[in-house]
């Protein structure tokens, strides 16, 4: 049994009450749960969201419409969702969600194939001007995209992809140090190109500023919100971003593998036409005339280049909605404002717990936490780096808390990442998940 929320935290329920479909303890080899057929405390969102129960509901009516109508489905939906016109119902959530206008965002393809379409319309590299700004070890995806698109343009990406790393014993990047890079180096930076939210830290980066500094140079501003969207609120189109990309699996809850977004701002719409043109990015109103002449649609839907993936694209409908059902990205930041704190809360107690900067230091086994603990600068993941980082510590815990049905997300060498997610994790779950960390240790006889 749960000790009790400490009680100057209030007692939180799961926003989307019980919206989704979250694995069972028996089901993920949780042995030493005491309860196997109820849920296990589900942290790993931040790698893949449950299933919505929206999501398995519009799938099966895409299948059951499949079987009945076949090729009709495209143009009579007893639904009054047409295959053809799919995604005009996900725009306007989409939208919502990262802050723009309906006609600057498009659900298409995957978030490296969407990340390799904006690097083809903004990297425009000059001999003075030719390097990709990001921060040192972003996600592997989009290290190869940089570096496969400097390389093209015959730069050597050991030189054209600047990256910044922490300064010496500290984990997460400061603003300053960004924006000084910024200052000095933009005359030679073509786009500046940063996670929202770094996947392996969990640091929030200050965008409208990071954002607002490249433009100053003259660089173009990007963003990979694979981490960010449906995460952190956004405001894309008043933040003047050029353009983004983010996958719909994590925060928004699509199913693996699922359609993916794309952003570009509506100020190039009349100079960015997409260079790898398809015909599903062919004006709407003579698309089925088969003309010979490619005539994009205005703005970002105009990158289109297949017909809609309808199943995942109902997945991802769903995901959606089941957001907007428990009230959007307001509701959802300030339940994960407070369920983030709670965690740490709890996690700082623990007598296995180092502060970071005596992280170095630690030769027994312990953690600490290398998330921002400034709330404005992380999202609803804390980042748990396991010491000592080279002792097999994060291995031996990490299967420990699957054993009592705490599902986290684990990155070698030592990093375990936990998330609260609002929509589906309670105050209790989190209790759980601090005590079953104390317990893990003490299994492993760490």
């Amino acid at each position: 049994m749960a000790a009790p929320v400490p009680a100057e935290y209030e007692r939180l329920e799961p926003l989307a009450g019980d919206s989704f479909v979250l694995p069972t303890n028996s089901a993920v080899g949780a042995h030493r749960a005491t309860e196997q057929d109820a849920p296990c405390i589900y942290f790993a969102g931040n790698s893949l969201g449950p299933m919505p129960k929206l999501s398995k509901q519009r799938v099966e009516e895409e299948l059951a419409i499949w079987g009945e109508r076949a090729v009709v489905g495209h143009f009579k939906h007893p639904q009054e969702r047409p295959w053809m016109t799919y995604c005009e119902r996900i725009h306007p959530l989409f939208a919502e969600v990262v802050g723009a206008k309906e006609s600057e965002v498009v659900c298409m393809g995957t978030l490296t194939a969407n990340l390799h379409l904006m690097l083809e319309s903004f990297y425009a590299p000059t001999q003075e001007r030719y390097k990709i700004l990001c921060e040192a070890k972003a996600f592997p995806s989009d290290q190869y995209a940089f570096a496969s698109k400097v390389l093209a343009h015959g730069f050597d990406p050991k030189v054209a992809v600047r990256e910044i790393a922490p300064r010496e014993g500290e984990f997460t990047l400061r603003e300053e140090d960004i924006l000084d890079v910024i200052e000095k180096e933009g005359d030679e930076i073509a786009v500046v190109l940063f996670s929202g939210i770094q996947y392996y830290t969990g640091q929030f980066f200050p965008m409208q500023r990071i954002t607002a500094k490249a433009h100053e140079k003259g660089c173009i501003a990007g963003w990979d919100l694979a981490h960010a969207a449906g995460n952190v609120p956004l405001s894309l189109h008043d933040w003047d971003v050029d353009f983004a990309v983010w996958c719909t699996y994590k925060y928004l809850n699509a199913g693996p593998g699922s359609t993916a977004g794309l952003f570009m701002h509506e100020k190039w719409n009349a100079t960015k036409t997409p260079r790898a043109a398809g015909w599903w990015g062919h004006n709407e109103t003579t698309r089925f005339q088969m003309p010979p002449t490619f005539d994009p649609i205005a703005g970002a839907q105009g990158f289109q280049q297949s017909n809609i993936v309808v199943l995942a694209s109902a997945a991802v409908l769903g995901g959606l909605e089941t957001l907007q059902a428990a009230g959007g990205m307001g509701p959802f930041r300030q339940r994960a404002l407070k369920l983030t704190a709670l965690l740490e809360r709890l996690l700082v107690k623990s007598k296995y717990y180092v502060p970071v900067a005596e992280a170095g230091k630690r030769t027994e086994p312990g953690f600490t936490i290398i998330t921002p603990e400034d709330p404005e600068q992380r999202g609803a993941q804390l980042s748990l780096l396991f010491l000592p980082s080279d002792a097999g510590v994060m291995r031996k815990m990490f299967h420990a808390l699957e054993s009592f049905g705490v599902i986290g997300d684990e990155r070698d060498p030592a990093v375990i990442r936990l998330t609260a997610n609002p929509l589906y994790s309670s105050s209790d779950d989190v209790v759980r998940c601090a005590e079953y960390l104390d317990a893990a240790f003490k299994v492993e006889g760490l």
